[in-house]
């Protein structure tokens, strides 16, 4: 099944928090797996803080940091075309979205995923009113 994962979610295959096991599980389950060109920024950013506040070790950021990118290179990567843009003005004008994640549901859309995996709810209503089945990690 192609799956398309957005950064909340493909965080907590890196950053243990509650919802990574599931996601664990529904990556299982994927033939083909996506993110958006952005979230592999997002989540070393996310990564940073912790380290910042001392969450995770320079040793544990950068082990971290190798294991996401070693994930990421076994992945399709959306990239953000004018098509891509286009569509996340629609779904921000239609869904009470924040630009990012609108950005993820519009690479979803492009890429033709026919699962989107999320932590976020508005995110994933305004995927499934899209058209796409849903998985809430």
């Amino acid at each position: 099944m192609r799956m398309f994962i957005d950064s909340s979610s493909l965080a907590k295959r890196h950053i243990r928090e509650p919802g990574s096991d599931e996601l664990d599980a529904v990556l299982a389950e994927a033939t083909e797996v996506a993110i958006s060109l952005i979230a592999p920024a997002e989540i070393v950013s996310a990564l940073s803080r912790h380290r910042r506040e001392t969450r995770l070790s320079a040793s544990q950021y950068d082990q971290t940091k190798k294991a996401l990118l070693g994930d990421v290179a076994d992945m399709a990567i959306c990239d953000l075309t004018v098509s891509a843009i286009e569509r996340a003005i629609a779904l921000l004008e239609t869904h009470p979205l924040r630009t990012l994640d609108a950005l993820h549901l519009a690479c979803a859309l492009e890429w033709e995923a026919e699962v989107f995996v999320s932590s976020d709810r508005r995110q994933l209503e305004a995927a499934s009113k899209s058209g796409l089945r849903i998985r809430a990690v």
